[in-house]
This record gives structure tokens, C-alpha cells and sequence, in this order.
């Protein structure tokens, strides 16, 4: 339970700003601590979140049981291979408070493997529906709908990762946003353990500590992304089987990577039959009911987070998957979607705009022991919001009143550098409208800084590579090919990234093959573009071919990844600023004991860059890091031998550094 009066204390001691707001901050928190109490009084959440071990298939003794939560219903029947589709001839039986269960007796009476079906009856009427809690369901092609599986194995998968609770969690996560289906080369989709054997060692080597998986929960249309899930405990059987997953993650382990999944809890598929949309005949079982039900942007279903079944339900989907398939945490999915009433579909122009009657307190209390369940289960876990709104505390403790997420994803920056790009010339830009979003962020609050996440990659949108070159990146790729335009995008390609990772958060994702500057853009296959799977891949062999520039960029990024790492920046506080020069496009600041320069300039190289050397110390310095070095396609303007003595200088105690036009450097104390 949160002591309220400590945690308003201590979030206003974090923020200030907050005190006026201090009413509604505590309303909050007293909704938290009641809610919790009512579900399970002073025991941890972890025994309260095992709807998975109750509900749904398990053997039991010589039989089998089966129970689903049908509120709504006035019977209940399953049916599938093992009764030869029968309908009606194997009834439910109501246990109560909704709850309907059937014993099956006989060790062979359901077998692993076999299809089944619920059908619940309501007032006349009987309906088609699956297990809610369902752990595969695969596509039956001949009416291309969902159908689950009993999935039993009579042999468990064989873990060997045995220290995973005891595993330690990145300092700093360097996450590689992948999606199983198009992590390969050739135009299909893509498995489990494909990307295990061949995708994880590119991940290890390119230096990415933490992989976050995507599109992982069941969906039927494979152009959503992954955003209209269906099935909550069912791996897409797209990939493989669960068996194939844990092998993934299991292998991830074993490289040292650790496994995040993006949890889609902010909304369901609306179709009926294969999701939760009317398990039980009834629009308001497991969602709001009427028009606060549905997503206005989205045309999906909204949960009901104020009732305790629906928070068991999605508490024990996390659980599931955290104990199941050794998953180290989740990236949240659509939380300023849950957060309020308006879906976040507005301008957060100030606190009245996260607090009031826009709040959705019923989501903040979930999300509150959402986290709180995840890091009971393993306190190592990793928890990260995709919020752009920004609201206070979302990753702050419980206890200082916060949400209790661990990271908050920087959405704004992507948008920064795409307007930056798209919309003005490169002499225009204002460093310290630059520096001002780069560094913008909520006190004692962690982020996840990145340039581009898939959501940039997606049809329609374009790669920061392919904004920066343009119609170039069809023929300007090869290294013996150069114009100033193309020379431009290469630099600037390494020089947004750079800057972004060592100055934006305390953590850096990148979306898959990114990295390298892939070309075009990611569309899954779908009517539009005749169900071609052209754009729904990577192109791994771009990387390979010696006599392509894609080379330099994955080993700029890779050299990047290590230097990061090896000086663990990403670990230290915030940075300093040391120098904004908005006409000469110069920044420059302290970070992690080192000194970095940023010349953002088209074509203006800077003799003399000062670098306030009063916060790293007096001493020598050398050149740590570059943007511009040659195995990375650079030309070699700065040398890694120059040292730098400090001593007075016009500007102050410190050194001055030459710093080429769209290049970056680091240097640290020898």
C-alpha cells in the first residue's frame, strides 16, 4: 500500500509544479490503495494474478478441466476434435460468480493438439467463441478465422537459462525493435526460430544489449502490426509454435540479451468470435460499455480497467508471459491512449490537461499495479510506457506516487528530427530549440531516446535514411558513388544518431535494420499492394556486399554501440550543457566525465570549438569517438593521436577542438 501523504510529499519535492494539482494527485492515489486492498488486501499481486492456472485448459488427476468466466451467458458447451464437433454435446456447468467449468475424465478424454471451440448460449441464441484464455490459436484457413488448440506438451520445454529471476537487467538498455515475421530477407514471414539461429547473433554483434519483440500476441490481419490482438496468452502462430518462442528467448538468454514484449493492453480487436468482443453475448463483459467502449481513432475495443476481473485477467497475462516464456519485461503499448477519457487525442498544453475530469483513473490505478505485479514477479524486470504526453511521475516508484514504470519511450524526438528534415533547410535549424527537445524530460524521470521506432518505418512514412538521401537511395549507395547530397545524408544519417544516443534519455532503441539505413518503407502484405510481402522484410545482404555504403553505416552504428556501452554513458545523469552556438549550428556539452562537440553546420567547419573543461577536471584529452572516422565512410578529419591540454583561453579554462562541418566528437580524459 502507498503511504499518500510520503508519496504526495516526495513527487512535489520532485516536481514543485505539481502542488497545485496535489487534490487530484491524492484522489488518485487513495482510488490505487482502495482498489488494491479490495483485490488482495496486504498479499503481494503475484498471488492474486494466476487467472492463467485457473481458467482455461489444465489437466487434473486422470482428466482434464476446463473453466471459462461467462457472466453474461445462460449456457455454455465445448466442442472440437475430441467429440467430433458436436455442439451440444459436452455442456458447462455454472460454479459460480460467472463462472462456468466441464471435467472431462480420462487422461486421452483432450489431447494436446486437438481444435477446440466454446459455444455460449444467450437468450435463444448460440454463438461461436474461444477460450479467453486460449495459449495457441492458429488460422483455419477454410473460413479464415482463429480456432484454438489444446496445448499441453507431454514433455515441458527445457529451459536452461536457470538464473533468469537472478539475471541482472541492463544499466542501460540498448533495445533492438524487431518483428519476428520480417526479420528475414526472403518474401515470406518469417519464425521463431529463424530469428533465434540467424537475427540474434547480428543483434549481439551489433551491440544492442536488450530485444523488444513486436506483433508477439495472437492477431488475425498481419498488417496490423500486431495491434488488434485477439488472443492474449497465444504466441502468433505465424512464427511457430510457443515451444519455438521460448527457444528465442531462451537462446537471447544464453547471448546475454534480454527479451522485452510489447504488451497491446490498451485495446482488443474488435472482431467477435476469435477475440474477448462479446465472450459472453454482452458488449461490456471484459470493455466499457456503449460508445466509451470503442476507440474513436482506432475502431477497437476499450477495456473496463474498474473491473476486478478484467484486472485478474490482463494481471495474469503479464504474469503468464513473464513466468511461461521468461520474458524480462514489456513495452506498454497506447498508454496515453489508456490514460484518458479523450484517448490522448488533444494538445497537453498543461496540468489541467492531465488531471481533471480527462483522467482515466480506473487506467492509472491498472497500470499502477501492472507495474507493481511485474517487478514483484521479478524484481529485475524492465518496464517501459509508450507515452507521449508526458504525464508526471509515469516513471517514478509507487511509493514517491508515480506510475512505476522504469523507462518512458522520448516519442517526441523522432518528430523533431522529421520536421527538422522535412520541413526546413539545415542552416535554419536552432540549436537550442534542438538541445531544448533533446534533453526535455520529467525530473528524477528516465527515457528511451531514438531517432526512428517502427512507427516512422511504416507505410506511408519513410526511413531518416531515406528522408536524408531521397531519390539518391536507389543509386547513390555504392562507395565509389559521391555528390554533395548524398555525402550530406550519409554524414548527417551517422551524426542524428550519435547525437541522439549520447545526449537524448538514458537508454536508445533502434528499429530493425535501421541501423544500417535500409531502404524504403514497411508495408505488410494486404489488397492494397496485392498481398506482397516485397516490403515486409530485411534486407540483410545490403550489409554483406562490400562495395555498398549500407556497410559503413552498420559499422558506424556498431562502433557506436560500443563506445556507449564501454563508457556506460547512458548509466551517468543527464548532461551538461557547455556551449549552444545557433549561428555556426555548434553544441557542445559534459556527459559521463567526457566532452562532446556537434557541429550540425552544411558546410562550416569550426576552428577553435571551446569545450568548458570545469566540469570533467583539468588534463589531457583525446579523441574517443567520431562521426567521422574512415572504416565508417568518414573522411578522417579528426585524429584519435591529437591530444588536448587544458589552460586558459579566451572563453575560460578548457580546451578548443577543430570539429568538421556535420560531425560529432567525444573525448575523454587520458
Amino acid at each position: 500500500m502507498i503511504h499518500t501523504d510520503d508519496a504526495i510529499w516526495l513527487l512535489s519535492e520532485k516536481d514543485p509544479t505539481l502542488i497545485p494539482w496535489t487534490g487530484e494527485i491524492r484522489m488518485h492515489l487513495d482510488r490505487y490503495n482502495d482498489r488494491r486492498w479490495a483485490l488482495c488486501g496486504d498479499t503481494p499481486l503475484a498471488e492474486f494474478a494466476n487467472g492463467h492456472r485457473w481458467f482455461g485448459f489444465h489437466r487434473d488427476g486422470d482428466g482434464w478441466v476446463f473453466r471459462e468466466w461467462l457472466p453474461g451467458a445462460d449456457a455454455a458447451w465445448l466442442t472440437g476434435d475430441f467429440n467430433g464437433w458436436d455442439r451440444f454435446s459436452c455442456p458447462l456447468s455454472p460454479i459460480g460468480d460467472g463462472v462456468w467449468e466441464v471435467r472431462l475424465k480420462g487422461h486421452d478424454a483432450l489431447r494436446h493438439g486437438q481444435f477446440v471451440k466454446l459455444v455460449v448460449g444467450r437468450q435463444g441464441a448460440a454463438f461461436d467463441r474461444l477460450p479467453a484464455y486460449a495459449k495457441r490459436c492458429v488460422m483455419d484457413m477454410s473460413t479464415e478465422t482463429l480456432c484454438a488448440q489444446v496445448w499441453e506438451p507431454d514433455e515441458p520445454f527445457r529451459w536452461t537459462d536457470w538464473d533468469f529471476y537472478a539475471r541482472r537487467r541492463p544499466e542501460a538498455p540498448m533495445i533492438y525493435e524487431a518483428h519476428i515475421g520480417m526479420a528475414q530477407e526472403h518474401e515470406y514471414i518469417g519464425s521463431y526460430r529463424e530469428f533465434a539461429d540467424t537475427t540474434l547473433g547480428w543483434v549481439q554483434y551489433a551491440g544492442y544489449n536488450t530485444i523488444q519483440l513486436m506483433a508477439i500476441q495472437e492477431h488475425p490481419y498481419y498488417a496490423s502490426f500486431g495491434y488488434q490482438v485477439t488472443n492474449f496468452f497465444a504466441p502468433s502462430h505465424r512464427y511457430g509454435t510457443p515451444e519455438d518462442l521460448k527457444y528465442l528467448i531462451n537462446k537471447a538468454h544464453s547471448l546475454g540479451i534480454s527479451v522485452l514484449l510489447d504488451v497491446v493492453h490498451s485495446h482488443s480487436c474488435p472482431n467477435e468470435g476469435e477475440s474477448l468482443n462479446g465472450q459472453d453475448g454482452t458488449d461490456d463483459q471484459y470493455f466499457l460499455s456503449g460508445g466509451r467502449g470503442w476507440h474513436p481513432a482506432w475502431g477497437t475495443k476499450c477495456f473496463n480497467y474498474g473491473k476486478t476481473e478484467v484486472i485478474h485477467f490482463l494481471l495474469s497475462n503479464l504474469k503468464y508471459w513473464q513466468d511461461e516464456f521468461h520474458f524480462d519485461g514489456f513495452r506498454f503499448d497506447g498508454v496515453t491512449s489508456m490514460m484518458y477519457e479523450n484517448h490522448g487525442l488533444c494538445a497537453f498544453t498543461g496540468y489541467e490537461s492531465y488531471f481533471s475530469m480527462n483522467t482515466n483513473i480506473d487506467a492509472r490505478v491498472y497500470l499502477m499495479m501492472a507495474n507493481e505485479l511485474v517487478h514483484g514477479v521479478n524484481q529485475k524486470a524492465m518496464t517501459i510506457a509508450e507515452d507521449v504526453s508526458g504525464f508526471p511521475g509515469m516513471c517514478l516508484p509507487l511509493e514517491y506516487g508515480g506510475v512505476g514504470f522504469d523507462y518512458r519511450l522520448a516519442m517526441g524526438i523522432p518528430d523533431v528530427w522529421i520536421k527538422l528534415v522535412k520541413e526546413q533547410r539545415q542552416e535554419d535549424w536552432s540549436m537550442h530549440y534542438l538541445w531544448r527537445e533533446l534533453t526535455a524530460g520529467r525530473p528524477g524521470e528516465m527515457t528511451v531516446g531514438y531517432v526512428e521506432s517502427h512507427d516512422q518505418s511504416l507505410v506511408g512514412d519513410q526511413s531518416m535514411m531515406f528522408r536524408l538521401a531521397g531519390a539518391e537511395m536507389y543509386f547513390g549507395m555504392e562507395k565509389d558513388y559521391h555528390s554533395p547530397s548524398m555525402d550530406r545524408a550519409m554524414e548527417m544519417h551517422k551524426l542524428i544518431r550519435f547525437l541522439t544516443c549520447s545526449l537524448a534519455g538514458n537508454g536508445y532503441l533502434n528499429f530493425i535494420g535501421n541501423e544500417f539505413g535500409h531502404p524504403e518503407w514497411v508495408d505488410f502484405p494486404r489488397a492494397g499492394n496485392n498481398w506482397s510481402y516485397q516490403h515486409a522484410r530485411r534486407q540483410w545482404s545490403l550489409v554483406d556486399n562490400p562495395n555498398g555504403k549500407f556497410e559503413w553505416l552498420a559499422a558506424f552504428d556498431r562502433t557506436m554501440t560500443y563506445f556507449v556501452n564501454s563508457h556506460r554513458l547512458l548509466c551517468s545523469g543527464p548532461a551538461e550543457s557547455l556551449w549552444i552556438d545557433d549561428e555556426n549550428k555548434v553544441i557542445c556539452f559534459a556527459r559521463g566525465g567526457m566532452l562532446f562537440a556537434f557541429n550540425l553546420h552544411p558546410t562550416r567547419s569550426q576552428e577553435g570549438v571551446y569545450l568548458d573543461a570545469r566540469v570533467t577536471g583539468p588534463g589531457s584529452y583525446r579523441v574517443a569517438f567520431s562521426s567521422d572516422e574512415w572504416p565508417a565512410g568518414g573522411q578522417e578529419r579528426i585524429s584519435r593521436d591529437t591530444v588536448y591540454n587544458t589552460g586558459e583561453t579566451e572563453f575560460g579554462f578548457g580546451i578548443k577542438v577543430y570539429v568538421p562541418c556535420r560531425c560529432g566528437v567525444a573525448l575523454e580524459k587520458i
